[in-house]
């Protein structure tokens, strides 16, 4: 779960106070404990000395029963464990109090020495009235009158140190608490708040607003944030208009576009009508003329009867050359050949290639010609039917052959890719550059006036785009002519789907 700002501040600032105040406490408690043991220290010193010059002195003007019940006296007050007096000779006058600790120190005492010895008198073995552990702090102090050894009591509990700690560790926590209080409250009113508006500020614009209300807060950081915030969102919406203008000029561009391929299509068509019309009155315009000539010739009746036989089968003639015409331009509006309400079989192209060479193998006109066939053996099948294919190679072939003169040459190569390519090419004059970008258009043909429709290669250019093929001529060869055919593999098409775009 991630956490807010806040907590995450607070965290922070809690655990740098606690690295902060742990170590200051121990710091403060021990320096506190050294301090008073210390101080105790120095107490016992001077309690010690005092008591040694209030004896010396008495010494000096008493007798010994005096300096005894003087020594008993120091001994039953304070902490005073033991005194021992001597001479200044280091002989020991007199002693009161625990006798072995005065005993330890004894071998110390010398003219002029000023000294102190600790001792813990559970470890030397010493029994007191008191059940703690004791520390003894032994001070020699000597004059010229003799040396006097006060042993005095040093309590090493700590506890009177316990309760300034205690104010110390409480004053430390209430000072925690207060601060990260005041950093809460703090927090909330100079950070977390104004970000919290600005944000919901924010979701307004996201939900739709035109605008970034800024709230001013006490914070200069956060006022200049929300003012590069208002500025960026400003920008944001000022770029959002220009592109939904630059949208709205793009609609209208594709609009005024689709319209105007819209009419040029519309001309297209006209275009091609045109051009299939007049096509179509210049090719049955000729025989039609022939006909109506010779039927004049029949009804003036001055024929004799073989001119009249004569002129019948010249009609005849004209008469299939218009249905031959009509017949390829039907052949032509609808490529298919087979049962129209029966789907198309995939080809073989490999069979189809054999089948139009064995068509075309006894005419007269390749007699003076050779035909190359260059197949790769296992091509896949492809989506047009086999009739079909052989209708498109016959028509390239054909071609080739009116092309071609005597000693030319014809090949068709049919390789794998990524369905099947064929190519028909020739050693013709190749077909010339005025004409090539109108090839595939009904009734454009380089043969004479007679021997051909111009329809051929609108219908194979329709039989092949109908399966989603593709037929061109290859303008980089110059030995002649050459046409390539590329066609998808699978199953073909049913004829209803069959493309008019050849037209």
């Amino acid at each position: 779960m991630k956490l807010g700002l806040r907590p995450q501040i607070l965290l922070l600032l809690g655990a740098l106070m606690v690295l902060a105040f742990v170590p200051l406490y121990f710091a403060v408690a021990t320096y506190t404990t050294y301090t008073l043991e210390q101080v105790r220290h120095d107490h016992a010193r001077w309690l010690a000395r005092g008591v040694a010059a209030r004896v010396l002195d008495v010494r000096a003007h008493a007798d010994i029963s005096d300096l005894l019940r003087l020594l008993s006296a120091e001994a039953e007050t304070g902490n005073v464990e033991a005194i021992g007096v001597y001479d200044d000779r280091g002989k020991l006058v007199a002693r009161v109090g625990r006798s072995e600790i005065v005993d330890q120190f004894t071998e110390h005492v010398a003219p002029g020495v000023q000294r102190s010895y600790w001792m813990d008198a559970r470890a030397r073995g010493f029994s007191g009235a008191r059940a703690d552990p004791l520390r003894v702090m032994a001070v020699i102090t000597s004059d010229p009158r003799g040396a006097v050894i006060t042993a005095l009591a040093v309590d090493p509990d700590t506890a009177r140190a316990r309760p300034l700690m205690r104010l110390v560790g409480l004053y430390m926590t209430v000072f925690a608490a207060a601060l990260l209080m005041v950093a809460y409250f703090a927090l909330t009113r100079l950070i977390v708040r104004p970000v919290d508006r600005l944000s919901r500020a924010a979701e307004r614009v996201a939900g739709g607003a035109r605008g970034l209300e800024v709230p001013m807060t006490r914070v200069r950081e956060l006022n200049e944030l929300g003012v590069s915030l208002a500025t960026m969102t400003q920008s944001l919406i000022n770029k959002e208009q220009a592109l939904r203008e630059q949208i709205d000029q793009v609609e209208r561009a594709t609009r005024e576009l689709k319209q105007a391929q819209d009419r040029l299509v519309r001309s297209e068509r006209l275009a091609s009508v045109g051009r299939l019309a007049a096509g179509l009155a210049h090719e049955i315009g000729n025989p039609v003329a022939a006909l109506i000539g010779m039927e004049d010739l029949l009804l003036d009746g001055e024929l004799s009867e073989p001119e009249q036989r004569d002129f019948l089968q010249r009609m005849r003639k004209e008469t299939e050359r218009i249905s031959r015409i009509l017949r390829d331009l039907l052949q032509f509006a609808r490529p298919s050949t087979s049962d129209s309400n029966a789907p198309s079989q995939p080809g073989d192209v490999e069979a189809a290639i054999f089948d139009t060479a064995a068509l075309v193998a006894p005419q007269k006109a390749m007699q003076d010609l050779k035909l190359h066939l260059d197949v790769e053996p296992d091509l896949p099948r492809v989506a047009l039917a086999l009739e079909q294919l052989v209708q498109v190679f016959l028509n390239l072939v054909l071609n080739g052959v009116d092309a071609c003169k005597k000693g030319g040459s014809i090949t068709v190569r049919a390789r794998a890719s990524s369905g099947v390519t064929i190519e028909v090419e020739d050693t013709g004059p190749g077909v010339a550059p005025e004409i090539r970008d109108r090839l595939f258009e009904p009734f454009v043909t380089t043969k004479e006036v007679g021997k051909g429709t111009g329809l051929g290669l609108a219908v194979c250019r329709g039989l092949v785009e109908s399966v989603g093929g593709n037929i061109a001529l290859d303008a980089e060869y110059t030995g002649g002519a050459r046409f390539v055919v590329t066609l998808p593999a699978g199953v073909a098409r049913h004829p209803h789907q069959d493309s008019r775009n050849g037209a």
